[in-house]
């Protein structure tokens, strides 16, 4: 009884002993490629997100909420394009200034 207690102690000892020599850098730095890949690629709800985020500068509590929601609803997006197409439309002919001024005023409407 005594001789298999005394194993088992030392069985003990040994595997925690193995657990403390690990090297706790490898599980980070093994951890960080994985989680810096997904960040390298946004996916489309994060560069949505990102733009709503700069759009809602200046904006606090109840109506930075309600207008993050209206940005991030997929409805928003389709008129945003939509707004786009009609301005680019009627801005042919106009050229750089002209142009910048003339698309900036039109997508504000």
């Amino acid at each position: 009884m005594r001789h298999s207690l005394s194993i088992a102690v030392l069985g003990f000892a040994l595997v925690s002993g193995m657990a403390f020599a690990a090297d706790p850098v490898k599980p980070a730095t093994a951890a960080a490629p994985a989680a810096s890949a997904p960040a390298a690629e946004k996916t489309a709800q994060q560069s949505k997100m990102a733009t709503c985020n700069k759009e809602a500068e200046g904006k606090k509590g109840d109506e930075r909420k309600a207008f993050m929601k209206d940005c991030l609803s997929a409805n928003k997006q389709e008129k945003q394009q939509n707004k786009m197409k009609t301005c680019n439309a009627e801005a042919a002919g106009k050229k750089g200034d002209e142009r910048k001024a003339f698309m900036s005023e039109c997508l504000k409407k």
